[in-house]
C-alpha cells in the first residue's frame, strides 16, 4: 500500500501517476470560500465540518490569499461559519467544541491579518454582520464563561483562554480593537477570578488568566469606564489575590532562573577562560551576550494589581519557598495557538513547586524579592529600546510600592529581614559580591541598593533621563516615609551620597550633549533636594550621630562638584535663555550645601595649618567635627532657608 503523506491540506500518494487528493476538511473550507451557501447542496454541512480535525494553516492561508474585494464577496459565508462555531460551543460532544474553538481562533486571526494590509471593511461586519454582532458576542462570551467555570476538560478551558487572548491581541493597539466593546459588556471577570482562586486550575491556566486580565484592564482605560478596572480594584478575596501573586512570582522566578543558568554557563565557557587570560577588558562585551527574553505581559499584570488594588500590597510580602529549588512533574498542557505578546509562560514544574510546604532548609522568598531580582537583571541593559521600556515599567511599579503606606511598613520592618541577591552589572573597578556574604536586612535596603546600582551603572551617552528621574523619585518617597515615621534605617548611606554626587559630576561634564536632549536641571534639582532632606531632617531618620558626620564629610570632600554645579546654574540663570528658570531653582536649592561648605572649609584649612598637616585624613576630619559638634546642626545656617528648601521635596 502506498504511503500517504499529509502536507498543506493535501493527501499525496507516492505514485506520481495519480492526482493528489485533498483532505475532506480542506474541500469543505473551499466550499465556504465560494460565493454560494455550502449548506444548500449539503444540509448536514455544518454538523460534519465540526467533526473534522481543523487545519489551521490552510484556513488562515486561504484567508490571507484573498484580497479585500474577494473577501467581501464571501462575507455571508464567513458570518455563517462564525455563527455555527458559536452554536457548536454548546454541543455536548467535546470534539465539536474543540474544533469550533480552534476554528474561531483561525477565523479571527485571518480576518484581522487581512485587514492590516487591505483596509476598507469593518472587522465586526466581516466576522458577524452588524445586525447580529451583539447577539453573537453575547452567546460567545456566555459559552466561554460556562466552559471556564465548569468542572470539565482542562484542555477545553485552555483553548477558551487562548481564544480570548487571540481575540484581545489581534490588533497592535488594544484600544483600537472594537470587538472588545462586547467583552466589556459581557464580562468574564468572575471566571478569571475563579481560575486564580482554585489551585488546580491556577496551575494549569493561571498564567493565561493573569495576562488576559491585565490586557482587558488596559482597554481604553483613560477614555471610558472599564468594568474590569472597577472590579479588580475592589477584589478582597485572599485566595484570589494570593493566587494572582503566585502566578506572577512563578513567571518572574522562571526568568530569574533562566538568566542565572545562562550566566553560569557563560562564566564557565570560552569567554570566562579568555577573560582570565587577558584581563577584564572584554567583560562588558561578554556580559551583553547573556540575554533572556523579558516578560512585559506579567510585569503589566503586576503593575495593574499594585496600582489598582490596595489589598494586593499584602501579597507582596507573603513568604513562600524559593521557587525552582524543588519541582514536581505534571502532565503537559495541550497544544494550543501561539502565546500572545511574544512571551513564554513558566513551565508547569515551576508552577507546581510553590504549592509545597515551607521547609526550614529551603530559602524563603516573596513576590517583592523575586521582582527586585528581576528588576536588577532587566535594568542592567537599557541600550535596547525594548529593555528600556521594561526597565521603566519596573521603576513605575517600584514607585507605586514606595508610595503605599502599608508597603513601606513591611519594607522597613526590622522583623522581616531577607538576604536579597541582586544582580550587579560587571564593571572593571569592582568585584562581584559573594552570595554568602550578603547580610539579612529589611527589604527597603534591597530597594535602595537597586536604585544605587542603577545610578552608578547608567551614566552613558544614551542617557536614560526618564529612568533616572523615576529612580530618584523612588529614593525620595522612601526618605519621606522614614522622615514621617522616624524610622532609623541602618544603611550605608554613604554609597547613596557618593552615587548622587557622581551623577551630578556626569551631568556637568556632559552639559552640552545632554542639554540638547534633556532638561538636566530637573534631575539636578531632585538630587540637591535629597541632600537638603538629609541635612534638614537627617536627625529624624539617620541611624547614629556619626552618620551626620559622614554626610558633612562627604559634602565637604566633594565641595568642588557642588561649586562647579553652582557656577553652571548661576551662569545659565543669569542669561535670558531657555534654561533660565530651571537653573534658577537649582541655584536657590544649593543655598544649604553652599552654606555648609563656606562655613566649614575655612575652619578645616585653618585646623590643618595650625597642626601643620598638608592633607587631612578622614579620621582627622571626623575628629575635628567633635570640636565643633554644636555647630553642625544648623546653628551657623539660616534655618528658614533650609526648612523651606527641604519641605519643597516632601
Amino acid at each position: 500500500m502506498a504511503q500517504v503523506e499529509k502536507r498543506g491540506g493535501l493527501l499525496r500518494k507516492s505514485s506520481a501517476s495519480k492526482k493528489p487528493l485533498k483532505e475532506k476538511v480542506v474541500l469543505m473550507y473551499d466550499e465556504i470560500f465560494m460565493t454560494e451557501d455550502p449548506s444548500k447542496c449539503s444540509p448536514r454541512f455544518w454538523e460534519e465540518l465540526f467533526l473534522m480535525k481543523v487545519n489551521l494553516e490552510y484556513l488562515e492561508g486561504k484567508l490571507e490569499s484573498l484580497d479585500g474585494e474577494e473577501l467581501m464577496k464571501i462575507k455571508d459565508n464567513i458570518n455563517c461559519l462564525f455563527q455555527h462555531c458559536i452554536q457548536a460551543l454548546g454541543e455536548e460532544h467535546p470534539i465539536r467544541v474543540v474544533n469550533a474553538l480552534q476554528t474561531l481562533c483561525a477565523l479571527i486571526r485571518g480576518v484581522h491579518q487581512k485587514n492590516k494590509s487591505t483596509s476598507g471593511f469593518d472587522i465586526i461586519n466581516m466576522l458577524m454582520g452588524f445586525d447580529k454582532a451583539e447577539l453573537c458576542m453575547k452567546n460567545l462570551m456566555e459559552s466561554l464563561d460556562s466552559l471556564l467555570c465548569a468542572e470539565g476538560s482542562e484542555s477545553l478551558k485552555s483553548l477558551c483562554l487562548k481564544l480570548l487572548l487571540c481575540l484581545v491581541t489581534v490588533t497592535d493597539n488594544i484600544s483600537q480593537n472594537t470587538i472588545l466593546e462586547y467583552v466589556m459588556i459581557n464580562s468574564i471577570f468572575e471566571a478569571i477570578l475563579q481560575i486564580l482562586s482554585h489551585p488546580p486550575s491556577r496551575r494549569e491556566h493561571g498564567y493565561d488568566a493573569v495576562v488576559l486580565l491585565a490586557l482587558l484592564v488596559n482597554y481604553r482605560k483613560y477614555e471610558s469606564v472599564n468594568p474590569y478596572i472597577v472590579k479588580l480594584s475592589i477584589v478582597d478575596d485572599e485566595a484570589t489575590l494570593n493566587g494572582m501573586g503566585l502566578v506572577i512570582a512563578q513567571a518572574l522566578s522562571e526568568y530569574n532562573r533562566q538568566y542565572k543558568d545562562k550566566e553560569e554557563e557563560h562564566q564557565s565557557g570560552f569567554f570566562s577562560a579568555l577573560t582570565n587570560m587577558v584581563g577584564s577588558m572584554f567583560i562588558a562585551d561578554a556580559h551583553e551576550k547573556i540575554s533572556v527574553q523579558t516578560n512585559e505581559a506579567i510585569l503589566l499584570a503586576l503593575y495593574e494589581a499594585v496600582h489598582l488594588n490596595r489589598n494586593f500590597i499584602t501579597v507582596l510580602a507573603q513568604s513562600h519557598p524559593e521557587m525552582g529549588l524543588v519541582t514536581t512533574p505534571v502532565s503537559p498542557a495541550p497544544t494550543t495557538p501561539a502565546t500572545p505578546l511574544g512571551t513564554t509562560p513558566p513551565s508547569s514544574d515551576v508552577i507546581s513547586s510553590v504549592e509545597l510546604p515551607l521547609d526550614a532548609d529551603v530559602q524563603t522568598s516573596n513576590l517583592l524579592i523575586t521582582f527586585l531580582k528581576y528588576s536588577s537583571i532587566v535594568m542592567q541593559d537599557t541600550k535596547d529600546e525594548h529593555r528600556l521600556h521594561s526597565g521603566k515599567l519596573c521603576l513605575i511599579i517600584l514607585t507605586c510600592i514606595a508610595e503605599d503606606q502599608y508597603a513601606n511598613a513591611f519594607l522597613h520592618d526590622d522583623n522581616m529581614n531577607f538576604r536579597v541577591n541582586l544582580h550587579r552589572m560587571p564593571m572593571r573597578h569592582r568585584k562581584k559580591a559573594a552570595d554568602k556574604n550578603l547580610p539579612c536586612r529589611p527589604l527597603v535596603c534591597a530597594v535602595l541598593d537597586l536604585m544605587v546600582e542603577f545610578i552608578v551603572t547608567h551614566m552613558m551617552k544614551e542617557f536614560p533621563m526618564d529612568l533616572y528621574v523615576r529612580c530618584i523619585q523612588v529614593v525620595h518617597k522612601l526618605l519621606c516615609y522614614q522622615k514621617k515615621c522616624r524610622v532609623r534605617l541602618h544603611y550605608t548611606w554613604r554609597e547613596l551620597w557618593s552615587a548622587l554626587i557622581n551623577l551630578l559630576k556626569f551631568l556637568m561634564s556632559n552639559e552640552t550633549v545632554l542639554l540638547a536632549k534633556h532638561n538636566i536641571f530637573t534631575l539636578a534639582l531632585m538630587i540637591v533636594n535629597l541632600f537638603n532632606m538629609f541635612i534638614t531632617y537627617g536627625d529624624t531618620f539617620l541611624p547614629t550621630p556619626s552618620s551626620y558626620d559622614e554626610l558633612y564629610y562627604e559634602i565637604i570632600r566633594m565641595h568642588q562638584s557642588f561649586d562647579n554645579l553652582y557656577s553652571m546654574v548661576l551662569r545659565l540663570s543669569t542669561n535670558a535663555g531657555q534654561w533660565k528658570e530651571a537653573a534658577s531653582k537649582v541655584t536657590h536649592a544649593l543655598v544649604n550645601i553652599r552654606a555648609i561648605i563656606n562655613h566649614f572649609n575655612p575652619k578645616i584649612e585653618s585646623y590643618a595649618a595650625v597642626n601643620h598637616i598638608s592633607q587631612l585624613s578622614e579620621e582627622q576630619i571626623l575628629a575635628f567635627w567633635l570640636t565643633c559638634s554644636t555647630e553642625k546642626k544648623f546653628g551657623h545656617l539660616e534655618e528658614v532657608h533650609i526648612r523651606q528648601s527641604a519641605d519643597m521635596c516632601c
